[in-house]
C-alpha cells in the first residue's frame, strides 16, 4: 500500500467539516470524528487538528495556543527574518571585498 499524495483543503472545506463534527456531536445518534473522517476520505488526525484549531480561533483553546492569524504572522516574520539575515551576510561580504580592493 503506497503513500497517498499530500492533499490541500480550502479553509471553507475545513470549516464545513468542523461544523459537521460539531453538529454530529450534539446529536444523540451522531457519528464520531473517526466515522466522519472515513466518510469524507480524510485522516482522523487531520479532522481532529482542524477541530482543535477552530476551538483556538474561537477563543476556546488552551492558554498560549496560537490562532490561525497568529500562525500566519509568525510564518511571515520568520521568512522576513531569514531574508534580512541573508541580506546582512551579503552586505558584510561586499564590505570586506571593497575594503580589500581599496587597499
Amino acid at each position: 500500500m503506497g503513500k497517498r499524495a499530500r492533499r490541500k483543503f480550502t479553509d471553507e472545506f475545513k470549516a464545513d467539516t468542523v461544523a459537521l463534527v460539531r453538529k454530529e456531536a450534539n446529536e444523540a445518534e451522531g457519528r464520531g470524528i473517526a466515522q466522519i473522517a472515513r466518510d469524507l476520505d480524510l485522516t482522523e488526525s487531520a479532522v481532529r487538528l482542524w477541530v482543535r484549531q477552530a476551538d483556538v480561533d474561537g477563543g476556546r483553546g488552551p492558554e498560549g495556543a496560537l490562532t490561525t492569524e497568529e500562525r500566519k504572522e509568525l510564518r511571515r516574520l520568520r521568512k522576513e527574518n531569514r531574508v534580512l539575515r541573508m541580506e546582512r551576510e551579503i552586505l558584510k561580504k561586499a564590505t570586506a571585498f571593497f575594503v580589500r580592493e581599496s587597499q
